[in-house]
């Protein structure tokens, strides 16, 4: 019994060993995954021709940097038709609340979560009004809004700045230029309607025939 149990153990160390020895680099271009070998072979790597510039001709845009990643999204402010929101809220929120049912902003409805989960306070500051506020308190500015929807999307908040989430300006061609959450989504109805197709593809049809 004893040796049955020595000799496994010698072909445990044995196929261990193997494995090792045809696991690693032994030979130019092995690598030991896609990571590695991206690494190797794009070390010489000189960039393409290609640029995004072109796309971004008009478009005013502010550069930020997230987790790393340093890109460029679109200016929002300027293109907020009702900014800045002192211009008409000259008061603080809470000086301007009564019991008249109208409401100033009533062309707008809520549908993003559970109305006891969310309103309108939960994302805007009812203090400073000219900006957003994070669920501890801390003041957002409208430009960075993306920084207000990651405190519930993280998971889509980080492909977004590795580049996996949102609509890219002029692909992958440097300079990066990213979308940003509400130039896709409407904050406060945030999910996509379903809808049919602008037009229907005859030649579709023809090839599937």
């Amino acid at each position: 019994m004893k040796y049955n149990k020595d000799i496994m153990r010698h072909l445990c160390f044995g196929f261990a060993f193997l494995l090792l020895l045809f696991s690693c680099k032994h030979g130019e271009g092995e690598y030991h995954g896609v990571s590695e070998r991206i690494e190797a072979e794009s070390e010489h790597y000189k960039g393409t021709s290609l640029s995004s510039e072109k796309y971004l001709e008009g478009m005013e845009t502010i550069e930020i940097t997230e987790g790393g990643h340093t890109f460029l999204i679109p200016e929002r402010k300027g293109q907020i038709r009702s900014y800045a929101c002192t211009e008409c809220h000259t008061e603080p929120l809470h000086k301007m609340q009564s019991k008249d049912v109208k409401k100033a902003h009533w062309d707008i409805k809520l549908v993003h979560a559970n109305e006891n989960t969310m309103n309108c306070i939960t994302c805007h500051n009812p203090d400073n009004m000219d900006n957003l506020r994070s669920l501890t308190g801390k003041q957002i500015d409208f430009n960075n809004s993306y920084n207000l929807c990651n405190q519930c999307h993280t998971k889509q908040f980080e492909d977004w700045k590795g580049g996996a989430h949102g609509k890219r300006i002029g692909g992958w061609a440097p300079p990066r230029a990213s979308m940003t959450c509400v130039n896709c989504h409407n904050p406060h109805k945030p999910h996509f309607e379903s809808k049919w197709p602008a037009r229907f593809n005859t030649q579709k049809v023809k090839e599937r025939e």
